[in-house]
């Protein structure tokens, strides 16, 4: 079937998108256990974006599982195509020249490495959330690990399914030992250091409005 399809240009090229935006385009792959703070910290990187001026979306794993893969489920097999699906979407964020986030668990290096292999040389940025287990654990905000000990979650990372730690990410943060604010000053300073975003546009976020 494929091979009748052929791509179809467009007038308006990525870099057009993204220069209106003044914003370089990428995608920031928050990984890490169930209660490492992924969805936390990607949220208040978003808020604090969005109230400098950028452009900037969202996806959260659960917030994905209600729609577009509500058809899949945890099995090694679904897993590997909730990311594949989401790496995608990101690309075409990214084409439309927005800055994405995206919160996921993505225990497998492979299915991480598949969607780096969609973006150009540092369009893929990897923030590892190097949280320990048991602070994971003893935060337990959706009760996942209670219900994963007591037999009631088959196939949960970091109890009866792996977790492959990034081997080299772009960075580290670890929610046992950085605040929301500080985990939040490393990232912004990553974006602006590498021309990501811009030192001055639009309103400038303190981290006092971006409590989550």
């Amino acid at each position: 079937m494929t091979n009748n399809l052929v791509w179809q240009d467009q007038h308006v090229s990525r870099e057009d998108r993204s220069s209106i935006k003044h914003q370089k385009p990428c995608l920031l792959w928050f990984t890490g256990l169930s209660g490492a703070g992924k969805s936390t910290i990607a949220n208040a990187l978003d808020l604090a974006l969005h109230n400098m001026g950028y452009h900037t979306f969202l996806l959260d794993g659960d917030n994905v599982r209600h729609g577009l893969n509500k058809d899949l489920g945890f099995s090694d097999t679904d897993r590997v195509e909730n990311i594949r699906r989401i790496g995608e979407v990101s690309k075409l964020f990214t084409d439309a020249g927005l800055i994405v986030l995206s919160a996921f668990i993505s225990p497998f290096a492979s299915d991480r490495q598949l969607v780096r292999n969609l973006f150009d040389q540092g369009e893929f940025i990897e923030v590892f959330m190097d949280t320990p287990l048991n602070t994971c654990e003893a935060r337990d905000p959706k009760g996942l690990y209670k219900k994963a000990r007591a037999g009631k979650i088959q196939h949960f990372t970091g109890i009866d399914s792996p977790y492959e730690r990034p081997e080299n990410p772009q960075m580290t943060l670890d929610t046992s030992t950085l605040t929301i604010e500080q985990c939040l000053a490393t990232l912004l300073s990553f974006l602006k250091e590498n021309h990501y975003i811009r030192e001055k546009h639009g309103k400038q976020a303190s981290t006092d409005d971006t409590s989550c």
